[in-house]
């Protein structure tokens, strides 16, 4: 039995977990060879971990067999149930009711449960619109007792506040939160301080890489798991292994006067932040188990002068760039495979290009029933030139996504721009105008911010107008045109 606290606990919405979560994902790497781990021996560990309170346990549909294994331990009688939060992450395309339900249901079928505990949602790109309506579908399906909560994973600041501005009930975010990557503590802390969503961390430890065994070490020539292979991108991102060890060497002097480990400091500076519900430490079963060390982070509190050093040494640094979440949807893509353009390319687009009437030209047609009324295009490309008609808010036939929320608006209308100029063969660095209409002028900075956040370094020309009205009720109403050159 440990003589050092149990994890200490919060809410998550109708859920009383601990603060700090086991992360599954190494079962993955344990059988990419192809052989799975023992399913009653692999929840024998599980058991183990529960039963001195961390009985909180975070896996994902592509996790190798986790859910299973996690499905054992739950079918075992228990004096307080531990909890199993688990991911569904679906290719792109149509998020029709069955789909959604499909999804949730192969959860349900793995863990052997009647109810998902928290289902964190997770979409590859933000350009096909359909991940707002599996989020819906969700939230449809919590209202049906089949989960108790929703979450989201790696949503940027910008996203996740189009969900919540449009009704959707999430009450979390799981992002890379670290004293090596701090993204999380700009833009999604201040919206959670918002909206009460609230983060999980993972990668609090890189890998294991922010732990005494690092400190003063050599660069590693080899990495032979994926976790490292990762967050080895992220040490040479903020700045190479000299950067990382002056956050290392800062941790270890904080470590050695509060007698815990390197470790210790890491998580407790990320569990620090209001925004944080909730720290996720990975666990390699059966091989390797931290839990003594894992639970004196519950007698630790840093000091101010604490996190004074770890500012100096942060100041040594870069930062990680974008926003949460770009690190699989962007370069510099921060991947244990690293760089994921061609999964990306693979991704069905939300509308597909067709002949326009104008010999040569193609054009983007949405199934918007307006198309036809009014005789337009989403999108027209003629020659070189792509010209993209005023865009709005809608989703479906006719709804107004995020109605009171200009910015959360805007976010939504740039991601249906982006998609019709990929459909034709442009890219974002490829437009040169974008005229803005927006209804009332104490909007401007959010719409304009949100537009920034695309385009602050392309820089197209660009016109903001104040009108009377939208028809629709929206806020805000945007076209653009792009010019495909010969460095597309």
């Amino acid at each position: 039995m440990l003589d050092t606290p149990r994890p200490a606990r919060t809410r998550l919405g109708s859920l009383d977990i601990a603060q700090t979560l086991v992360g599954l994902w190494q079962v993955a790497d344990m059988e990419k060879d192809g052989e799975t781990l023992d399913p009653d021996k692999a929840a024998d560990d599980l058991a183990a971990y529960a039963r001195v309170g961390f009985d909180t346990f975070d896996m994902a549909d592509h996790y190798g067999s986790a859910e299973i294994i996690a499905g054992r331990m739950l079918a075992r009688p228990s004096d307080r149930r531990p909890l199993a939060f688990t991911k569904w992450c679906p290719k792109p395309g149509p998020m029709t009711p069955e789909v959604v339900r499909a999804g949730v249901q192969e959860r349900l079928d793995r863990l052997g449960v009647d109810r998902v505990d928290l289902l964190q949602f997770h979409w590859w790109s933000f350009q096909h619109p359909a991940w707002l309506d599996a989020l819906h579908e969700l939230a449809e399906l919590r209202e049906q007792g089949l989960v108790a909560e929703i979450g989201v994973t790696n949503f940027d600041a910008d996203h996740l506040r189009v969900a919540l501005k449009d009704g959707v009930p999430l009450v979390s975010n799981q992002v890379s939160f670290s004293l090596v990557d701090r993204r999380a503590a700009g833009a999604l802390s201040a919206l959670s301080r918002e909206t009460g969503v609230k983060l999980f961390a993972y990668g609090t430890l890189c890998g294991g890489f922010l732990s005494d065994k690092w400190v003063g070490a050599p660069d590693p020539a080899a990495i032979g798991d994926w976790s490292k292979m990762k967050y080895r991108r992220f040490i040479e991102t903020i700045g190479g292994w000299d950067a990382f060890q002056a956050i290392l060497h800062a941790a270890k002097g904080i470590a050695d006067k509060h007698g815990v480990s390197v470790s210790n400091v890491a998580t407790r500076w990320v569990l620090d932040h209001d925004a944080v519900a909730a720290t996720i430490i990975g666990a390699r079963l059966g091989e390797a188990e931290h839990m003594a060390d894992n639970a004196r982070l519950f007698t630790l509190s840093l000091e101010a002068d604490d996190r004074a050093t770890l500012d100096v040494a942060f100041a040594q640094t870069k930062m990680v760039p974008g926003d949460c979440g770009d690190e699989y949807r962007k370069p510099p893509f921060l991947t244990a495979s690293g760089d994921l353009s061609h999964h990306l390319d693979a991704i069905p687009r939300a509308h597909e290009a067709e002949p326009a009437a104008r010999p040569g030209a193609t054009r983007v047609l949405t199934g918007s029933e307006w198309e036809d009324i009014a005789g337009y295009a989403r999108a027209q490309r003629v020659g070189e030139r792509v010209f993209v008609s005023g865009t709005t808010a809608t989703a479906g036939a006719a709804r107004v996504v995020a109605p009171d929320d200009a910015g959360a608006q805007t976010t939504y209308v740039l991601d249906k721009i982006l998609a019709a100029l990929s459909a034709l063969g442009a890219r974002p660095e490829d437009v040169g105008r974008t005229r803005i209409y927006i209804t009332d002028e104490a909007d401007v900075e959010a719409i304009s911010r949100a537009h920034g956040r695309v385009f602050g370094a392309i820089k197209p020309a660009n016109t903001l107008v104040v009108v009377a009205g939208l028809i629709g009720g929206y806020k805000v109403e945007i076209e653009a045109e792009a010019v495909i050159g010969d460095a597309a």
